[in-house]
């Protein structure tokens, strides 16, 4: 294997990862890691045992119908079909490998408002049946997935990223995402104007998977609005989206704002940190999110062993808390591995004096 360009923040564990018998893993790290190309001899092997991994099986098994015409899992909850479409595909799923899977992706792209915007049934608020709505962390959630799925060319899926494109606002915090009042009226917590931290990440993890030409002018600065939630942090708190032991120590599987989704987005826009305009803070934002995301996810040999899980995943790796998780291991490696070249100011960084967003200090949580 290549060095490891960590080694100044913590122990390797790639030769663990790859020496586990869990395929998922194994594909992560190749892929995600190690830059293994799709037609790799090894990552196809890989990726078949995937597909017929019991593992994988039970995940399938879990994905209702969108258009099912009951309320829908909240959007934090892994059973939220977008969620689980993520984790299917985080294990090297695509189109085409079950037919579950396809005909959710037609479902979602079936549902769709006139203003573009991809919906969701959602529950009843005032009225005795559930109803479709659209929130943009329903419309930013289903792009993602129709994008990664390889739905990019469907032209209602280019209308749901212009509709996104039109969603874009001036908040008080800079140009992002807020949580605009759905067509029933409803919208989350919050102040209406203010930037939605959720829905901002979900919205430049989708523009990153089509080409930059086709991204809303500016997308890097609202990047930056987004990196600015952590480094305002004390004097800027979005409400309901803090910055303390919640948001550095993951919940597996990962689903919400915290600091390995904010690396997950953000560590796809490499010029936040490597364009000639970059700026050191920003620069240092990146390595202090990352460096907090392996003290409170990692143990003494670099492994994650999960201490916030979801419940019902009981049988995988990544839902107990009792031993490391080789999958949740790959993850976290391949988010820090888009941000390589940020390991030494990473290292540098003493997480404990860290201020929260309550104003106090960060203290490391240790293994279990």
């Amino acid at each position: 294997m290549t060095a490891w360009v960590w080694a100044d923040l913590f122990p390797d564990p790639r030769e663990w990862v790859a020496a586990d018998d869990d395929p998922a893993a194994h594909w992560a790290l190749l892929t995600g890691v190690l830059d293994r190309p799709h037609d790799d001899p090894e990552v196809r092997d890989t990726r078949r045992a995937v597909l017929i991994d019991p593992a994988t099986s039970d995940l399938l098994d879990r994905l209702d119908p969108w258009d099912a015409g009951r309320p829908l899992s909240g959007h934090d909850h892994p059973h939220y079909a977008p969620n689980l479409l993520t984790l299917l595909a985080d294990r090297g799923l695509r189109a085409g490998d079950d037919p579950r899977v396809d005909r959710v992706l037609d479902q979602m792209l079936d549902h769709q408002e006139p203003d573009g915007r991809f919906s969701a049934c959602g529950p009843a608020r005032g009225g005795a049946v559930p109803a479709w709505d659209s929130l943009l962390c329903d419309n930013h959630a289903v792009v993602d997935v129709l994008l990664r799925y390889g739905r990019g060319d469907d032209p209602r899926l280019r209308a749901g990223l212009a509709a996104m494109t039109a969603d874009l606002s001036e908040t008080p915090q800079g140009r992002a995402w807020p949580c605009p009042p759905s067509a029933t009226g409803f919208r989350g917590p919050g102040r209406k104007a203010d930037i939605c931290p959720q829905v901002t990440l979900e919205g430049l993890r989708a523009f990153s998977r089509v080409p930059e030409g086709d991204r809303p002018p500016g997308i890097l600065d609202v990047a930056r609005v987004s990196l600015a939630g952590w480094r305002l942090r004390a004097s800027q708190k979005p409400y309901m989206f803090g910055h303390g032991r919640g948001f550095k120590q993951a919940k597996w599987p990962v689903t919400w704002y915290g600091a390995f989704g904010m690396l997950d987005a953000l560590g796809r826009y490499p010029a936040l940190w490597r364009a000639p305009d970059a700026v050191p803070e920003d620069r240092r934002a990146l390595a202090e999110v990352a460096a907090c995301l392996v003290a409170y996810n990692t143990d003494h040999v670099g492994r994650v062993v999960p201490r916030s899980t979801y419940r019902g995943f009981e049988t995988h790796s990544f839902g107990q808390k009792k031993q490391p998780s080789a999958f949740a291991t790959a993850m976290l490696l391949t988010v820090l591995h888009r941000l390589d070249d940020l390991a030494p100011e990473a290292a540098a960084v003493d997480v404990t004096a860290l201020p929260s967003s309550k104003g106090g200090t960060g203290r490391v949580v240790p293994p279990r």
